[in-house]
């Protein structure tokens, strides 16, 4: 590579030219065009290519053609190179500011028309909303100029170039460069044009920027306007047509804050826009603006002077095939599903997103933790030495960063936070962006996790804290160490508002103990809520080599180096699909709390400014899951933080079924974002008259026997069931494995005090090492009774002398097939268990097992950790709806505490269990799957699994809870599961 080319590429603030300062990216009037569509694109491996491709006669006939924007990595079915995957990795040596020669190189080139009538206007500009990661850019053979900040919007002054008529762009685009070293956010390397390209005419007179910052101070409404523009423009005039205001300001010194005295406020809850335009006479600009004050009162973080709790998701830009290309239509329903979810805050991991999104979210309502494009996170391999964010050499860069992000998205009301980047250590270069920021804005705050101290922030974040030490922080008078603090700065953080900026890692099935952090917001003012890592998955589709599509994560396209699937950790699958952990979270943070006292229930509004007149209250009995009656609640409106008492209807309670009440809020006209009906918060109460469990029967006159007999349905050679109700049944078989979660294969924050898993060692590798993956049985005994077949096996694992016997107990009780297995481990298992179960087999047959009907809980996957979103009715799924199809094949599918069980085959019963509570009143889940947890722990992709000629079914008298240890807090004590003796009760019959 050619020295200059090498310095070039190589250096931290590479911008030259005519690159135009930053601005607010603005709805014109005034004259533009899309260059989106078909560039002619070549691919290089090397930056060293020749640069005569700009030219004007350039013949570029021989190259491929690409859309734009896009990636090239995800163009031309791998012609043009693969995407690769790191969270914390660097894909290059760590030389800063140096990048390797191989260094993907992709030249774009297409024409387009410049209208005669532009020769009127006073300049012309070339704006870029987003190219990863160094560009370079030529119009008609003249170089313009070089810019990076891969998420950031770059404006070039292209009007010595262009000509009416015909023209020619040409972009150089290098994968890697200096700035890829700021850049290191957890997500796909995806490089190219992958946001808008704009010709712009910027007309004489033209108003080149508005900034309105709004406020709201009881009813009343404040607006202060800055216009950057020439003084041609002037006169400039305010209109806000609904509020009857228009101000004309002559000159620049003229312009004056406008007081509105009667307005409505913008929230996350109530999102209320009004239409503005600034007009010069050459231009008029459109704007909505919501009126809202920010502000940080001692430890609390206000919104027109109520605080706020943050519901939050962190939000990468990420579709399995547009990779970071904005979609509108996808983006709406993304942030309309998020609303429907109870989610109202954002967090843009980890940079600014396209700036309509943002549009989207005022218009919706979100609050918006607003992430500049910077993350260094690979330094931290190296100790963070030459780290850019305490580099002066870096600095220039680092400012350029946070001036384009504050820049660009001012105007929107959503904005109630800067944050200055993610996971890049901390530094002098941190510290100035943090003081450009509170000199250019002074209302909104700055927020970085990284300044644990304090030293140049506003707000006190952390990631991934445990429940206990986040009670400390929220806990006036605490004293507790706070990382990285000295006794002084601990208590300084302890006077801020604090926030998760993530919490509660959802990868694969998980997360577990939202409910707990959700308690803690409410018992502890400081403490403002969260944000979840993170919203979505970001699979790429892909073809397994049989043809079928998967969802690809890191390693599956031949990187280097990668991490795995740990970029599948989202709240919504790949192809949208909600998990059941965004049905956990919805129903933990629902804006309105119930609570049954009696007759009487109490209704608590926790919204943060809107009442409950947008609300409707029904209830709704069921016995045993069958709905007999229902009814609406006349519930007056409750203001944002209040609560009321309505009495509750009186309903027939069954005398031979469960009776339980439900309650919900639910829309009660048609909203942006759900329909009338949509279901805002619900509770349950159980109703239901207490009826006695029939004891265990005693028996006696055992006597050994060859376990050869049938007994009611059951038929059984040697002691082991082979066939029920004429149908193929292998089992009752000891099952303590599941196949690991990705929160299993963790090896992050183990609980003080839990003994779930040791020190750097995943839960996983300790059920693999004693063999719980792998357990053989041997039988003690076989004995007969009247009526009844009991077996003794020891079950335990090759090179183990740890065992658990396992007593079955198979019976006539009152005219019923009666199992009864009593499960019980010797001393010295050292760890906790993945679940105490038992398995069933269900061989294909002429019928074969395909589906459930059940009375329990549902109707989703639920676990001791993650049961807020479960209800106790009746459901009913086949059974390859009963599994989620998580990325990396994990444990699915549990239904916790059912009562009754109807296997089904074509939509008629097969098999009904009858589960019966044991002496504590604990009632067992089941899994019905088409794979073993031994089948899934082998599968690194669905696509993988075997083909299955069986339906297993797990009934577990206890499974470990989920937890968050991927990336957090290990499964809470209360929820792990410890070895110890269980029973398990079941009334089997045939059909329905």
């Amino acid at each position: 590579m050619p020295s200059a080319l090498s310095a070039y590429v190589s250096d931290p603030t590479p911008w030259h030219g005519a690159l135009r300062p930053a601005r607010s990216w603005l709805h014109s009037d005034a004259p533009s065009r899309s260059l989106n569509g078909s560039w002619r694109f070549r691919l290089s491996p090397t930056a060293a290519v020749a640069a005569e491709f700009s030219a004007e006669d350039f013949d570029d006939r021989g190259w491929d053609s690409i859309p734009v924007p896009a990636h090239w990595v995800l163009e031309g079915d791998g012609a043009h190179g693969r995407p690769a995957y790191t969270n914390i990795q660097f894909p290059f040596p760590i030389d800063p500011p140096h990048v390797p020669d191989e260094n993907p190189t992709g030249d774009y080139r297409r024409h387009f028309d410049v209208p005669a009538e532009w020769s009127d206007a006073e300049r012309v500009v070339l704006r870029f909303d987003g190219v990863e990661s160094l560009f370079r850019v030529w119009v008609n053979g003249v170089e313009i100029g070089t810019a990076s900040g891969s998420r950031l919007a770059h404006e070039f002054d292209v009007t010595a170039a262009v000509r009416p008529g015909d023209n020619v762009v040409a972009v150089r685009v290098h994968q890697w460069s200096a700035a890829s070293y700021l850049e290191d956010q957890d997500q796909w390397w995806l490089p190219g044009i992958f946001r808008d390209v704009t010709l712009l005419a910027r007309p004489a007179g033209g108003i080149e920027d508005v900034w309105l910052r709004t406020g709201y101070d009881g009813g009343r409404g404040r607006v202060e306007t800055e216009v950057t523009a020439g003084a041609a423009a002037f006169p400039v005039t305010l209109r806000i047509p609904e509020l009857g205001v228009e101000r004309v300001w002559e000159t620049a010194a003229d312009v004056a804050p406008v007081d509105v005295p009667e307005v409505a406020p913008w929230s996350a809850e109530q999102p209320r826009l009004y239409d503005v335009t600034v007009s010069s006479a050459a231009e008029s600009i459109a704007l909505r603006i919501g009126f809202r004050t920010v502000e940080i009162r001692g430890d609390r973080f206000l919104v027109n002077g109520r605080r706020v709790v943050f519901h939050g998701m962190n939000r990468h830009e990420a579709h399995p095939e547009r990779g970071r290309v904005f979609d509108e239509a996808h983006a709406r329903a993304d942030l309309a599903r998020m609303k429907r979810f109870n989610v109202n805050a954002i967090r843009t991991s980890h940079y600014p997103p396209h700036p309509r999104l943002l549009d989207l979210a005022d218009e919706l309502g979100f609050w918006v933790v607003l992430e500049c494009d910077l993350e260094t996170h690979g330094f931290d391999k190296v100790g963070w030495a030459g780290n850019p964010t305490d580099d002066p050499a870096w600095r220039a860069a680092c400012l350029d960063r946070i001036e384009r992000t504050v820049e660009r998205d001012k105007n929107h009301p959503g904005v109630v936070m800067w944050s200055l980047g993610n996971e890049a250590g901390t530094g002098a270069n941190l510290a100035a962006m943090s003081a450009w920021v509170h000199a250019r804005d002074p209302e909104r705050p700055v927020h970085y996790e990284g300044d644990h101290t304090g030293d140049y922030t506003d707000v006190y974040s952390r990631m991934y804290s445990t429940v206990p030490e986040t009670e400390q922080i929220g806990t006036d008078g605490s004293t507790a160490p706070l990382l990285g603090c000295t006794p002084a700065q601990g208590a300084r953080q302890r006077t801020r508002p604090f926030l998760l900026c993530e919490y509660a890692h959802a990868m694969g099935n998980g997360p577990g103990a939202l409910d707990q952090y959700e308690e803690l917001v409410h018992r502890h003012p400081r403490l403002h809520g969260g944000f979840v890592w993170e919203w979505r998955d970001h699979g790429i589709l892909a073809t397994a080599p049989d043809g079928t599509p998967y969802h690809a994560y890191g390693g599956d396209f031949g990187e280097v180096v990668h991490d795995g699937n740990f970029v599948m950790d989202g709240m919504v699958l790949s192809d949208d699909v909600p998990t059941p952990g965004l049905y956990e979270f919805k129903a933990v943070v629902q804006p309105v709390r119930f609570a049954f006292d009696g007759d009487q229930l109490d209704i608590t509004n926790l919204r943060h400014s809107a009442d409950t007149s947008d609300l409707r209250f029904c209830w709704r009995v069921e016995f045993d899951g069958v709905p007999v009656e229902a009814g609406e609640l006349d519930t007056p409106p409750l203001a944002a933080g209040e609560s009321g008492r309505v009495p509750l209807p009186a309903i027939a309670v069954a005398a031979d079924a469960e009776t339980w009440l439900t309650v919900e809020a639910v829309l009660a006209t048609d909203t942006a974002w759900a329909p009338a009906g949509h279901q805002v918060a619900t509770a349950q109460l159980d109703r239901s008259v207490r009826r006695p469990v029939p004891p265990v029967r005693p028996r006696s006159g055992w006597r050994p026997g060859e376990g050869t007999l049938t007994l009611g349905i059951a038929e059984f050679t040697g002691g082991s069931l082979t066939r029920l109700a004429g149908r193929a049944v292998t089992g009752p078989r000891l099952e303590l494995f599941r196949a690991p979660t990705d929160n299993d294969e963790g090896t992050a924050d183990r609980l003080e005090g839990s003994d779930a898993s040791a020190e750097g060692i995943s839960s996983a590798e300790l059920w693999r090492r004693d063999g719980l993956d792998r357990l053989v049985a041997r039988r003690i005994g076989v004995e007969h009774a009247t009526d009844a077949l009991r077996t003794v096996d020891r079950v335990s694992a090759a090179d183990s002398a740890l065992s658990v016997t396992v007593e079955s107990v198979w019976s006539i009780e009152d005219g019923e097939l009666e199992l009864r297995v009593e499960i019980e481990p010797a001393r010295g298992w050292p760890t906790v268990w993945p679940r105490i179960g038992v398995h069933f087999g269900l061989p294909d047959g002429a019928a074969p097992v395909d589906g459930a009907d059940w009375f329990g809980t549902g109707p989703l996957e639920s676990y001791p950790d993650s049961l807020r979103a479960a209800r106790t009715s009746r459901f009913s799924a086949t059974v390859n709806d009963l599994s989620v199809d998580y990325a990396r094949p994990q444990e699915t599918g549990h239904r916790s505490r059912f009562r009754r069980l109807t296997l089904t085959s074509g939509g008629t019963g097969a098999l009904r269990i009858d589960a019966l509570p044991d002496t504590r009143g604990r009632r067992p889940g089941f899994t019905l799957a088409r794979h073993t947890p031994q089948q899934l722990a082998r599968a690194a992709h669905p696509f993988e699994l075997p083909e299955s000629t069986t339906s297993h079914l797990f009934v577990d008298a206890a499974q470990h809870g989920l937890g968050s240890r991927a990336c957090g807090p290990d499964v809470w004590p209360e929820f792990a599961l410890r070895p110890e003796a269980r029973t398990i009760r079941l009334r089997i019959t045939a059909g329905d």
